[in-house]
């Protein structure tokens, strides 16, 4: 099941659980405005290339519009509208003031020299700076982009309407970037893992952890995890996987990935099939890769007692039934991995006031948001006898149709 079906079939079981009006049911599910654009640049051989950009803005009833720019070859509108509405259930979710949006351009930024994404970068910027700003929508980076694809929009942005730090998320440091932003959607994690262990009477120390996905998220995910003693028994990534069921030294598969590009060839664990990591035996499964991973195929195979979701939409909803029916508690995506737009939410309050914070403050105030927002969803749960997923949902969606209501937007 693709990620845009999955997304408004939960949407649609919340506001059947929330009773709300059919009419305003619509008008929650349909983007506010679909942006395409023609990006047209010289390349460094002097040739003249096209690309497609777009960005979906889909609700800013809540405040302004936030999410990621994505450079990949294969953008799928449908994946892109999924992850947009995503965003606006995830920001109500961790109750920041933001809604949802999510774009980017259909391009292999792996075949493109630095100066050319960056001319494709500013092009992009002229197409939509008038669409997108500190009070309408707030970019960020996604798969592809980065920091300074962020100080790019920023520059080009910055030409049309003065300096604006807060039109961007995600930007270095010395742009105006907040500190504790690389890492916070793995300290999120961390967190929300504490969150519900806690709330089973557990915590992390001795817990066995597999982790699918070992980029910017899984690795800050797993040094945490061991930090707090937890056992990280296996990984993987693009490159392969590894197990050490004594626990992998952490620090130096790091110090392996760094030199060597992946985890591949890691002398601390043996290799293992990568299509075997979400099945092998840990307390605690976090899939921090793609979406679509864990799936009716592998659903019945998985060992772990709980999932934390740390990507977007990987557990399709017919695993979410078996895993239901085997007991896994699921935490899912849009809280568990709400730690990043949250601390993006950090960074454009300080470029606001002008006033950085130091890392300290920062890891405080998300731990308190994360710590809240599991709150609130076990509320959504017990007041809708529903799962953590139907929980934070109904919380989402709840929220938004507040808002709207409250601003006399319902049809």
């Amino acid at each position: 099941m693709n990620a845009l079906v999955a997304t408004n079939r939960n949407f649609k079981l919340a506001a059947r659980l929330l009773g709300l009006d059919s009419k305003l049911e619509k008008s929650l599910l349909i983007p506010f405005r679909e942006i395409k654009v023609e990006c047209t640049i010289p390349k460094d051989d002097g040739s003249l290339a096209t690309f497609v950009g777009f960005r979906i803005q889909h609700d800013n009833a809540r405040g302004p519009m936030k999410g990621g720019i994505r450079y990949h070859p294969e953008v799928d509108p449908d994946e892109v509208n999924a992850l947009a509405q995503l965003m606006t259930w995830k920001t109500a979710v961790a109750n920041i003031p933001y809604g949802g949006a999510k774009g980017g351009i259909g391009c292999n930024p792996g075949e493109l020299s630095k100066s050319e994404l960056e001319r494709l970068t500013r092009v992009f910027t002229q197409k939509i700076h008038d669409l997108i700003g500190i009070h309408a929508d707030v970019p960020a980076p996604d798969m592809g982009t980065g920091p300074q694809t962020m100080a790019w929009i920023l520059d080009e942005y910055s030409k049309f309407h003065g300096h604006s730090p807060a039109v961007v998320t995600g930007k270095p440091i010395d742009l105006g970037g907040s500190l504790g932003r690389d890492a916070a959607t793995g300290r999120g994690v961390l967190f929300a893992t504490e969150a519900l262990l806690n709330e089973h009477g557990k915590s992390i120390c001795g817990q066995k952890v597999v982790i699918q996905g070992f980029g910017n998220v899984g690795s800050w995910a797993a040094q945490l995890i061991h930090e707090k003693g937890g056992k990280v028994v296996a990984v993987s990534d693009i490159t392969g996987a590894i197990k050490n069921s004594k626990g992998i030294d952490i620090p130096n598969l790091l110090q392996h990935v760094k030199e060597n590009k992946g985890v591949k060839g890691f002398y601390g664990g043996d290799s293992i099939d990568p299509k075997s990591i979400l099945v092998e035996d840990c307390d605690i499964l976090i899939p921090a890769a793609l979406g679509g991973v864990i799936n009716r195929g592998n659903a019945n195979e998985i060992k772990a007692k709980f999932i934390i979701e740390a990507a977007n939409h990987p557990t399709d909803p017919e695993a979410d039934e078996i895993l239901s029916k085997k007991g896994v508690i699921i935490l899912p995506d849009i809280y568990a991995n709400s730690g990043g737009v949250t601390v993006s939410y950090f960074e454009w309050v300080q470029n606001i006031q002008g006033f950085m914070w130091d890392e300290e403050k920062v890891n405080s105030e998300l731990r308190t948001y994360m710590t809240k927002g599991f709150k609130d969803v076990k509320e959504m749960c017990q007041t809708h006898n529903c799962d953590l997923r139907m929980g934070a949902f109904t919380l989402g969606v709840s929220r938004v149709a507040r808002a709207t209501v409250l601003r006399g937007w319902e049809a």
